[in-house]
């Protein structure tokens, strides 16, 4: 594949609608030169879409470096990605790597793996490689001289959402549990925000801070710990939708096209040294989004507890109040679609690998 051939894996209309909303955004990047942590997973493999589209089809200059531990595993999984103008891959591990001898002038920094399993499995592994990453990631910005940085933090960092808060602020004080081991992600994550800030304030460059909360398209993993990716699975295999649970739990889930318009509008204006939740607002719980995606298909359903009616469903599930506000942001994709955007996506493009 030439570099000039770009294949977009993602829909036309929704690399039109990024265009179309970030497209102010985009194009102040028209000259920018861009090193991308976590370009290789579910939100980095949209930034790359959507950097490929605006910059084939409007003509930028941006260009963009990957830092990945397996450039050939990447060139295997997206190789229109991997080959496309501007984009450049880099070896190296994301709490180790050499530094590469360039200016950049900004930094996208989403190199952590949302893993429930090597949460629960390897704990002090997922909190080195949070807070050893962020650090090495903020030198390197510092020694690059870049101007922006972004930091794509998590909803984790507020801890359990109590239950008389259906929609989480950024204001909200709560955080995660130090002392239960399962809490490695979140407080790691929270800690990364503070170092941020800390290397922001001593080498003066622009903080931006996006907390994001639960997703849904192409590209999302369907057999790890996402209710929503699992749920997609079993509807694609045409089997039983189980859920683990009761079924009361909230959540709320921003399809990904709308997702990196939020990325890349907070990376272009937000405002320094401020946090911004980044989800939809729309609340549903886990049994009725399962039933969601089995009505139309037929397909039956499988409910491990009953539920207690005494007891207060848990929410995670943010306000996005201060993006909407300051930004001008919101959900433009209402979840049935895109979960079938999902789901069609899957059936064209996906593989058991995926």
């Amino acid at each position: 594949m030439q570099k000039s051939d770009v294949l977009h894996l993602i829909a036309t209309d929704d690399l039109e609608h990024i265009w179309q909303k970030a497209s102010a955004c985009l194009q102040e990047l028209a000259d920018a030169k861009i090193f991308l942590t976590g370009g290789t997973g579910f939100f980095g493999s949209w930034l790359l879409e959507s950097f490929c589209y605006a910059k084939k089809h409007f003509n930028l200059s941006t260009e963009i470096v990957v830092l990945t531990r397996n450039p050939e595993n990447f060139r295997e999984k997206a190789p229109h990605l991997a080959s496309a103008e501007g984009v450049e891959l880099y070896q190296g591990d994301i709490r180790s790597f050499q530094f590469p001898d360039k200016q950049f002038t900004h930094v996208i920094h989403g190199a952590t793996e949302a893993s429930a399993k090597l949460n629960d499995e390897a704990p002090l592994l997922m909190l080195d490689t949070i807070i050893e990453g962020t650090r090495r990631i903020l030198d390197f910005t510092a020694h690059c001289q870049a101007k922006k940085f972004l930091l794509i933090s998590s909803g984790a960092v507020y801890g359990k959402q109590p239950a008389d808060i259906t929609h989480v602020p950024e204001s909200y004080m709560g955080a995660c549990d130090p002392l239960q081991t399962n809490s490695a992600y979140g407080v790691g994550k929270y800690t990364a925000e503070q170092l941020a800030i800390l290397y922001a304030k001593k080498y003066k460059f622009d903080v931006k801070i996006a907390r994001c909360f639960a997703f849904v398209g192409p590209y999302l993993p369907l057999t790890t710990h996402f209710a929503i990716g699992n749920f997609i699975h079993n509807a694609l295999h045409q089997e039983t939708l189980e859920i683990a649970g009761d079924g009361s739990p909230f959540r709320s889930y921003l399809y990904a096209a709308d997702l990196v318009i939020w990325l890349w509008t907070i990376l272009c204006r937000g405002q320094p040294n401020v946090a911004y939740n980044v989800g939809s607002e729309e609340a549903i719980d886990i049994e009725n989004l399962a039933k969601l995606i089995a009505a139309p298909r037929n397909l039956p359903l499988k409910i491990a507890k009953q539920r207690d009616g005494n007891s207060k469903a848990l929410h995670y599930v943010p306000s996005t109040q201060l993006a909407q506000t300051q930004l001008g942001l919101q959900q433009w994709i209402d979840l049935p679609t895109a979960i079938e955007k999902t789901i069609q996506w899957k059936q064209i493009y996906a593989t058991e690998s995926q």
